[in-house]
């Protein structure tokens, strides 16, 4: 699987692309209203003809930005070899500009523009220190991801996509504190790509003490998936979830059997583990265990493929890798 598509939608709001600067210029009469999309402001990944920061600029000059409550960043020039700081400058430099701003995408880049585990990211805590009232917080990319410990007293939900998240970085989101967080969602990755947490390290995901609101836990698309569900079977976090997943990952019958040994899941609305290993014997003792309690186990084993060698060996893979 690869990421080929935009984000259509972000905090509930449909996405849209403002114009480029060879289209006709924007008008109050061309442009949505200001509140009632997320606005997605991008520029040619490669050898683009205007850097990020101007079409930001002319973002602000057509758009009633007081109002703007959802913001998208798009691709950058030269996505492969340039981190986003000017992008990350230009918009604590308008944060006064966007008082309403309630949810923050940094990088919806798609693979033709640059695959995930080439964008290159920096520090993102300024962003989350300089708009203290988002609710909703996502990026995309883990080469170079630095996310240390923060407090933030609105998130409600934190996305962290990639396709090989830093140890320090897991560790600077496990020991922040965000009492309002009701969704985290980390793809982890696989260490080819820099995913080098290990179980331990998200120990502090499982006793969930940091994260009080929290009732959707997403810790997917790991090379480690038959760790992190022995360890949720007896984590605290999960009596209280209504929805978890540890979808997209290299999930086999030995972790599926542990989750379901563990404590009961009975109370969760939905289990998520598309894109597994599992033999048929443990799919159906998931759906027979679950589904008649009214939980929805999304158990497909989708595009998860795996190699044998001639010694016997057998590669599996993430969903999401380079």
């Amino acid at each position: 699987m690869t990421i080929n598509r935009h984000l259509e939608e972000f905090h509930g709001l449909p996405v849209f692309t403002f114009p480029d600067a060879d289209d006709p210029a924007p008008t109050a009469a061309s442009l949505p209203a200001p509140d009632s999309v997320a606005w997605r402001v991008a520029v040619e990944a490669y050898e683009s003809e205007e850097e990020w920061e101007d079409a930001f600029a002319r973002f602000l000059a057509a758009v009633d930005t007081e109002k703007v409550r959802a913001l998208v960043v798009g691709a950058w020039s030269d996505v492969y070899d340039t981190a986003p700081d000017a992008v990350i400058t230009a918009l604590l430099a308008a944060r006064d500009r966007l008082p309403a701003l309630r949810a923050l995408f940094l990088a919806d880049i798609v693979m033709e523009e640059c695959e995930i585990s080439w964008i290159i990211q920096g520090d993102v805590s300024p962003l989350l220190n300089a708009f203290p009232e988002l609710e909703e917080f996502g990026v995309r990319g883990g080469s170079q991801l630095v996310f240390p410990a923060i407090r933030h007293e609105r998130l409600r939900k934190l996305t962290v996509e990639t396709g090989g998240m830093p140890v320090e970085a897991v560790r600077g989101i496990a020991a922040s504190d965000l009492p309002a967080l009701a969704e985290l969602d980390l793809w982890l990755g696989t260490s080819n790509y820099g995913g080098d947490a290990d179980v331990a390290d998200l120990e502090p995901f499982f006793a969930g003490t940091r994260l009080p609101g929290l009732t959707r836990l997403a810790l997917r698309n790991s090379e480690i998936q038959d760790a992190i569900c022995t360890a949720l079977a007896s984590a605290p976090v999960v009596a209280r979830l209504t929805h978890l997943d540890v979808s997209m990952g290299v999930l086999t019958d030995d972790g599926a059997t542990a989750l379901l040994s563990g404590q009961p899941l009975t109370h969760l609305q939905v289990l998520d583990l598309h894109h597994n290993y599992l033999g048929e014997g443990v799919r159906t003792r998931l759906l027979e265990t679950l589904e008649p309690a009214g939980v929805t186990v999304l158990a497909d084993r989708g595009d998860a493929d795996s190699d044998e060698e001639e010694d016997g060996t057998v590669w599996r893979f993430v969903a999401v890798g380079e």
